[in-house]
């Protein structure tokens, strides 16, 4: 018995002893021109015990670490090897997004975190089929009759909803929870938006709907994918139908079933009519001749994604920023008050140059999307000398092109709608939120339109509880 233990002490030994060698070279090796906020690599567990510390605030630990090094970026080195080139330097942003976009597609890791949800629909393509189902959604985007449908859309919903609620709100001293209402008044729009379906989430009553709520569990469940360490253990608990990809499971069946209904739906009214009344995106996509209900059904999932929490993300915070600036509101509402009602929606917002700068100066503090990560096709050096693998992740980040102080100045914290109005070439590549196109003119619109004559109040201190979409 003495012989076996020491037998399996000495194997411990052998195994072990070259860890503890390699760990101390490595430790008085390590880069001294690396920031004290760059978190320190381990053998074999990389950086897991700083991403571990800072799991509840990622995106603001992966920001500080940014804006502290001088080139804002660096490189985390995740469990077994897997290392993430994070960015936030406008130059390789530009060379990621434009000059080399053909070598960062969105990668095979990140199609299979999300295929179950999303299928191969546009925000989960890449190459030849993302070329083909960016060119045919344009196509869609781009019609007049859909920009008037968004229109009387918005302004239902603004009308006989949320006006509403906040008069009788305001009228009874009635504390709201704007967020919630935000994301509701978002989710009614991108539904009647999407495929003509009204789930009445924004009504006095403030039902849970069980589409809204699988849409949810299912967003949530997936974002757990991203946010795992170790990506395998996801894919064994797929594979054995255990814990929360079991729950997946259930929620994105119940999300595709629900939209397969209703695609099936308008496939046979187009069979009766033989076109379509409705100026509804899945009606206009059926109607061009794209009748593969996978295909369909997977295009509209992915534009109730797209359109919703960015949306309703970016209006909370604006909100609670105008509620902490009162000369900020002051200027939006009086802005409100000049502008000619009798134009149409997109029209008034093109004449609320202060709003616009509000909003614009919102997305640059809080962008809907915080980050967005990509795959190198190829090996690659970024302009500013980062070399980049094959394979290699690599994220660049808004929220930390934000904060820059070098593009934003001394005062890049501070919420300032002024700056918008006194433009600087350099600003434009340091503010990736205004380059969001069609998910910011809709944003713009329910924002610019949705103020009214209201003001806002913040209650329960000046925090805020936001989700950062993955």
């Amino acid at each position: 018995m003495a012989d076996l233990i020491f037998t399996v002490l000495l194997l411990l030994l052998s195994i072990l002893s070259p860890l503890v060698f390699f760990f101390f070279i490595f430790s008085i090796t390590r880069n001294p021109s690396s920031t004290k906020k760059t978190p320190i690599s381990y053998p074999v567990v990389g950086s897991i015990f700083a991403i571990l510390k800072n799991k509840h605030r990622r995106v603001q630990w992966v920001s500080e670490i940014l804006t502290s090094t001088p080139n804002l970026t660096f490189t985390l080195h995740r469990p077994f090897g897997y290392r993430q080139v994070f960015t936030a330097n406008a130059a390789n942003v530009q060379h990621i997004l434009k000059s080399h976009f053909h070598n960062y597609p969105k990668g095979d890791a990140f199609r299979a975190t999300l295929r179950d949800f999303l299928g191969d629909s546009i925000f989960n393509a890449d190459g030849d089929n993302w070329k083909f189902l960016r060119q045919i959604s344009s196509h869609q985007f781009n019609t007049k009759s859909l920009r008037r449908f968004v229109e009387n859309v918005v302004d239902s919903e603004l009308s006989d909803r949320l006006l509403p609620i906040l008069r009788a709100a305001a009228g009874e001293s009635v504390v709201l929870d704007l967020q919630d209402i935000l994301q509701r008044f978002a989710f009614d729009n991108i539904c009647k938006i999407a495929f003509g379906y009204d789930p009445a989430y924004l009504v006095p009553s403030l039902p849970e709907t069980e589409f809204a709520s699988v849409f949810d569990d299912s967003l949530r469940f997936v974002s757990e994918r991203f946010n795992s360490n170790i990506p395998f253990i996801w894919k064994i608990k797929r594979a054995l139908s255990i814990g929360s990809e079991k729950q997946l499971q259930i929620t994105v069946g119940k999300v595709r079933e629900f939209a397969l209904q209703i695609v099936r739906e308008k496939k046979q009214e187009l069979k009766e009519k033989s076109s379509l009344e409705s100026e509804d995106f899945l009606s206009k996509f059926l109607s061009s001749g794209h009748s593969d209900e996978g295909f369909v059904t997977d295009v509209v999932i992915s534009f109730i994604l797209a359109g919703r929490d960015t949306t309703s993300a970016a209006l909370t915070w604006f909100f609670w920023l105008i509620s902490n600036h009162p000369e900020v509101e002051n200027e939006i509402l009086k802005e409100i008050t000049e502008i000619n009602s009798e134009e149409q929606i997109y029209d008034e917002v093109k004449n609320m140059v202060y709003t616009h700068a509000s909003l614009c100066e919102s997305m640059r503090l809080y962008p809907p999307v915080p980050l967005s990560t990509k795959s190198a096709l190829n090996d690659d050096v970024l302009p500013d000398g980062t070399p980049v693998k094959k394979g290699t992740r690599i994220s660049y980040h808004p929220y930390a092109m934000g904060r820059v102080e070098e593009v934003w100045g001394e005062d890049w914290a501070e919420f300032r709608p002024e700056r918008w109005l006194e433009w600087e070439d350099k600003w434009r590549d340091g503010f990736l939120a205004d380059e969001e196109g069609s998910r910011r003119s809709i944003a713009a619109v329910q924002g610019g339109a949705g103020g009214g004559n209201y003001g806002t109040g913040l209650r329960g201190g000046s925090s805020l509880n936001r989700r950062l979409k993955a």
